[in-house]
């Protein structure tokens, strides 16, 4: 027995956008310990992406801004998978920058609504729907960020929402603790080389500083974020839940690296 034991567990994984996705992480390191996969997408181009990514896993299709998709493929995935699902992850975030980034006091209602929706409201939708698909033991993870307490000015209004979506996990866990003894955690990771953090409006500057101000002088790798989500998911993690793991190689600890000092203020 290995030891994330994940071996013929059923795990659900929602988000996967392409190759360098959070999720496509996660997906390796859990088929790798020799769980089944069960993909949902949000549109029939993902899909593609995904069945050629992992030819043997399941693919649904599903836009979670609207509920009613989420009920619609919990009902597809019951009719196609027998067994319960033992761990499901929520890799979804939006933010919309259509209009340039604005400073934070001038966020748009709208998008910081929608972005709550896609982002936070959408994980406790799911669980609330797949609920009774899910094993009585079964662990729910989701990606956050390493902190949601520093202003970064080009992330804005999405670190109160990635806030919210940390809060829900306690929640989560003691109204499902009426019923089951099922986990609710995050990976909470540092700036990632992803397509989707690509989006963001100086994310590039961002990412490298973040390089500089890792005690080891190397960004955080994607598989390193997805092998702490495995670990979760896993029965190995059983005492945790309501946790916010932060896996960011050390750079809150080192704000103060002297290189970087001396660059700043010569």
């Amino acid at each position: 027995m290995s030891f994330l034991n994940l071996k013929n567990k059923n795990i659900l994984i929602f988000g996967l956008a392409n190759k360098k996705s959070v999720a496509c992480a996660i997906a390796k390191v859990v088929a790798k310990a020799g769980a089944n996969l069960i993909h949902v997408v949000r549109s029939e181009e993902r899909a593609v992406t995904a069945r050629k990514l992992f030819p043997g896993a399941l693919v649904f299709i599903c836009d979670v801004e609207d509920e009613q998709n989420i009920i619609n493929v919990r009902d597809e995935i019951k009719l196609a998978v027998s067994e319960p699902i033992h761990g499901l992850v929520h890799s979804i975030a939006f933010a919309n920058y259509s209009e340039g980034l604005k400073p934070f006091h001038e966020t748009l209602k709208r998008d910081f609504l929608q972005a709550m929706d896609i982002s936070c409201f959408s994980f406790i939708a799911i669980a609330n729907h797949f609920k009774d698909l899910l094993h009585p033991e079964a662990s729910l993870v989701t990606i956050s960020i390493s902190t949601t307490k520093m202003a970064a000015e080009n992330y804005g209004y999405m670190a109160p929402v990635k806030a919210a979506l940390e809060s829900s996990l306690c929640f989560l866990t003691k109204s499902f603790s009426s019923f089951s003894t099922m986990r609710f955690n995050a990976v909470c990771p540092s700036l990632l080389k992803t397509s989707a953090s690509a989006g963001i409006p100086g994310y590039v500057d961002s990412y490298l500083y973040a390089e500089m101000v890792m005690p080891r002088k190397k960004a955080l790798k994607t598989m390193e974020a997805a092998n702490t989500a495995a670990f979760l998911l896993s029965p190995a993690s059983s005492g945790m839940t309501g946790q916010c793991l932060v896996v960011d190689g050390g750079m809150a600890m080192n704000y103060f690296d002297a290189e970087i000092i001396r660059k700043s203020v010569s």
